[in-house]
């Protein structure tokens, strides 16, 4: 499907569409269209010129920047997913389905076998557990089996041109030209994700430089091999140079004591083990947790209704490669259901909807009139929302668990 078309159809479905009497407006005729892509071709020469001067300036020779640039224009559909924002989010629990599935654990088992030799060398160099490397693979691109299509350098080119994130895809633009200069690959094999990622295990150009692994000896850190070897030993690298602990899990199931106080539970408010022991935290066997690291916190991703667990410092490592805490915890999940650790034992509350970002704007929008401050109504659930919501919760004798529900958003409706 055209992406006019596209548009077009999403316009109807939101209720966006003009009245039936606006269909009537005067196509573009084939001149126009001509035109107006002279024109965008013009003006995207025009900031590769501009750039020629920043890569050249960056030690880019003529000869690398002419040779990666050959033939490349804007590419529409990288510019559609880069403006493109989803107005539904997936609940943690069905997130969690799909990443840690019965098939991609038993996928990373099968890897676990055939690549066993090279992971516990991989292992044994950075002292990063090979289930974790593995997961962080599985994750990303389902174990190099879609590392993405786009060509790095059209992709990092049209996201500078548009200029909506300029500074950022011009820094790696730059970097993927050093890439292509050293000689680890060519433009044409320079291949990922429509935003720049790279390789098996996504890697973007900034930290290929920082990170990457010739870890087979071939001369060349190829992540985009059909041996994920290089790949996964930069991964382990880039893990390790954060901080990894070798054996320490990223967070462990617990239960927690009737009447426990929820504004104890937030990832930032990091104690001793010792201390939640003191406050009743306990692991699902009754016991008091090992300690695993100097301090934990608590995370309670589905509020009061679903599991907490104990996390650790691993948890915060793997976030310092994707930010989000579902991704997190698909990573560690996944690692440990690799290595035969079991499901976790607390049911999800899969009864609750997935909130729109809409009615996650109300919500906030709805605090604030309340005098809970949850700052801009943007529909994303951050911690200023999150104590907001705690705060209001409070204020009604609810378990202030900062969890935003279908139940919370009709109860602020009424009222």
């Amino acid at each position: 499907m055209k992406l006019t078309a596209i548009c077009a159809a999403l316009a109807v479905i939101g209720g966006l569409a003009a009245p039936a009497q606006a269909a009537e407006v005067r196509p573009m005729t084939r001149g126009e269209a001509t035109v107006q892509t002279a024109q965008a071709a013009s003006n995207f020469d025009r900031w590769r010129e501009g750039f020629r001067a920043k890569a050249a300036a960056a030690g880019i020779q003529r000869n690398v920047f002419d040779a990666a640039f050959r033939g490349v224009t804007p590419d529409p559909d990288v510019i559609r997913l880069d403006r493109k924002q989803a107005e539904f989010t997936k609940p943690i629990w069905e997130y969690l389905d799909t990443a840690v599935s019965d098939a991609r654990i038993n996928n990373g088992r099968g890897h676990a076998r055939r690549l066993g030799q090279t992971l516990a060398a991989i292992e044994a160099r950075y002292g990063v557990d090979s289930t974790a490397v593995l997961a962080v693979w599985g994750m990303e691109t389902n174990y190099g089996s879609f590392r993405g299509s786009n060509n790095t350098i059209r992709a990092l080119a049209t996201l500078a041109y548009d200029g909506r994130r300029r500074r950022f895809a011009e820094e790696q633009l730059i970097a993927a030209l050093k890439i292509i200069q050293s000689g680890d690959t060519s433009p044409a094999n320079m291949r990922g994700s429509w935003a720049g990622a790279m390789g098996h295990t996504q890697f973007i150009p900034t930290s290929y430089l920082a990170y990457a692994q010739d870890f087979n000896g071939d001369g060349r850190r190829d992540i985009w091999s059909e041996d994920p070897t290089d790949a996964l030993a930069s991964t382990a690298a880039y893990l390790s140079r954060f901080g990894w602990t070798k054996g320490q899990p990223w967070g462990v199931e617990v239960r927690l004591p009737a009447g426990f106080n929820y504004g104890n539970i937030d990832q930032n408010l990091r104690r001793p083990v010792s201390r939640w022991t003191q406050l009743g935290v306990r692991g699902l066997d009754g016991k008091p947790v090992p300690n695993y690291g100097r301090e934990a916190a608590l995370l309670a991703p589905a509020g009061a209704r679903g599991p907490v667990f104990m996390i650790f410092n691993n948890f915060r490592v793997i976030k310092r490669y994707n930010n989000a805490t579902s991704y997190a915890m698909g990573v560690g999940h996944l690692a440990r259901r690799i290595a035969g650790a079991p499901d976790f034992q607390a049911a999800w509350p899969r009864d609750e909807r997935a909130l729109s970002r809409n009615e996650k704007a109300e919500i906030q929008t709805l605090l604030a009139r309340r005098g809970f401050n949850a700052g801009v109504a943007d529909g994303l659930i951050g911690p200023n929302t999150i104590e907001a919501i705690r705060g209001y919760q409070r204020s009604q004798g609810l378990v202030p668990d900062g969890f935003a529900s279908t139940g919370l958003l009709r109860r602020l409706r009424g009222g």
